[in-house]
């Protein structure tokens, strides 16, 4: 009976935690959508996930998919009580502690286990030195400019316009197969800019 009650109290904080993360689907991003929506955070990480699914199987170099799934999954669950800032803008120098005490504050109420692993997981993710931190750091840029892609032109900060042309390339340039996929991407940035008027918001 006393391992029961034990379980439902373990469970009942994880219900509340899951609970908590409905924020990152409330929490908007820079990017739009080609509907003119706003993207939400959740979004994001929903398509990265994807990506690694799809692109896995065509790359270059070894990286464990379960393990780079787990990374994406995790990677911005800081910005529900840190927020999101806009790669292209003012981002403060002490980002990384902010959101590592945000994160560990959102973990609290888990058993100390499940927060371990969540913040190795985190910090694996930002020190982007395993096969499966630079896979998924990657798809994180590379989605970025996907979306910015498919939003209609008018969405597109002044800035976003140089941002689009470099961005993700340091994070691809490990591999063949990710740098072949950037080009792509870019390909489709030239074309938009070419065949969109530059519009306002």
């Amino acid at each position: 009976m006393q391992m029961k009650s034990n379980k439902i109290s373990v469970l009942a904080s994880v219900l509340e935690f899951i609970k908590t993360t409905e924020e990152l689907k409330k929490l908007l991003r820079h990017s739009w959508l080609s509907d003119n929506r706003q993207e939400s955070v959740a979004e994001h990480t929903w398509r990265m996930a994807l990506m690694a699914i799809v692109i896995h199987p065509h790359l270059d170099f070894s990286a464990d998919l379960n393990h780079t799934l787990k990374l994406i999954i995790i990677h911005d669950l800081a910005e529900i009580l840190a927020g999101d800032y806009h790669a292209f803008k003012n981002v403060p120098q002490n980002k990384h502690q902010l959101e590592k005490k945000s994160l560990q504050k959102l973990l609290h109420n888990l058993p100390i286990a499940t927060q371990n692993e969540i913040v190795s997981l985190w910090e694996e993710f930002e020190d982007n030195l395993t096969p499966e931190a630079k896979f998924a750091q990657s798809l994180d840029k590379l989605e970025v400019l996907i979306q910015h892609n498919q939003a209609d032109i008018s969405t597109w900060d002044e800035k976003e316009y140089d941002f689009n042309y470099y961005y993700a390339d340091d994070k691809v340039a490990h591999s063949q197969t990710l740098t072949l996929f950037r080009q792509l991407i870019l390909k489709e940035t030239n074309d938009k800019v070419q065949q969109e008027p530059t519009k306002k918001r």
